[in-house]
């Protein structure tokens, strides 16, 4: 099904992400836990894309592992590494295993870069609607303002341009704050930015996911949140729920605020997607 259509369905709903093994003796083990993420029947499950496109093969076929868990499957695809033919031989790829939905990124800059034939996602979304119009395309956003851009309003330009394109949703990077990202929501349907926006969640389980996040992201972290950390960080089992705890009450406020499609970053831990979507089991009617 493609996503498009997915998320106009008036209903909270929850999706997982998972990505590859970087090498095939981690194939199976993460294969596992693919399926057990698939065995809770999300909304749809999103599979990441290597630095460079290092485990591309790995994409499309846990992608199309997915599918065949009759599962919805979002393929993530990377440009800023890549030449039109690698990007022609990946679409193809995903068109031969009858994958629909793809997440065009720029992707990470390399240490090394120097530009190639992309620099940007829009650049990614015209090549794929010139490949195959067919494909539903989604895209990210950062409800905190890209890291590389200034200003926020021209990080929004820059999404209105990807939308304008032909991409049809957007997914949001992390954010522990949801008060930022109601304000990122006004900003950008302001600016005529209309297409569906999914919530992205990541549950903290351990405290060395802290330094990891603010690396990736940058995103702003709340006092509360931080306490929370603080608090009970020497305690494994402690800081699980707590992190756990934080995370369902930013889905629950976000459903009661008619966000209703919300994608946890999951980490390949079936576990820790299986105590959400329980917390959440009568709102999602589970």
């Amino acid at each position: 099904m493609k996503l498009s259509e997915q998320l106009k369905i008036d209903r909270p709903m929850l999706s997982f992400e998972v990505f590859p093994p970087k090498t095939e003796a981690r194939f199976e083990p993460i294969m596992e836990a693919v399926k057990g993420i698939a065995k809770l029947n999300p909304a749809y499950m999103s599979v990441t894309y290597g630095a460079g496109g290092g485990t591309s093969q790995y994409t499309v076929d846990i992608a199309k592992k997915i599918k065949a868990m009759n599962v919805t499957p979002l393929a993530h695809l990377t440009c800023v590494s890549s030449d039109q033919a690698t990007i022609h031989s990946q679409l193809s790829a995903l068109k031969a295993a009858g994958i629909e939905n793809i997440l065009a990124l720029r992707g990470d800059l390399p240490k090394d870069y120097v530009p190639g034939e992309y620099r940007h996602a829009s650049e990614l979304i015209d090549e794929i609607h010139h490949f195959d119009a067919d494909f539903c395309i989604g895209g990210a956003c950062y409800p905190e303002g890209h890291p590389e851009s200034a200003r926020q309003k021209d990080d929004i330009g820059h999404l209105k341009e990807k939308v304008d394109r032909g991409c049809e949703f957007l997914t949001t990077q992390m954010f522990f704050d949801n008060d930022l990202f109601y304000n990122f929501m006004y900003k950008i349907r302001e600016a005529g930015i209309n297409v569906p926006i999914v919530a992205g969640i990541m549950p903290v389980t351990n405290a060395a996911q802290i330094s990891r996040i603010v690396d990736l992201s940058g995103a702003f972290m709340p006092q509360s949140f931080l306490n929370i950390v603080d608090h009970f960080r020497d305690d494994p089992a402690s800081i699980y729920e707590a992190g756990i705890a934080y995370a369902t009450e930013q889905i629950v406020d976000l459903f009661a605020n008619g966000i209703n499609h919300v994608h946890v970053y999951s980490m390949n831990k079936p576990d820790v997607a299986a105590a959400i979507q329980n917390n959440l089991k009568s709102i999602l009617k589970k």
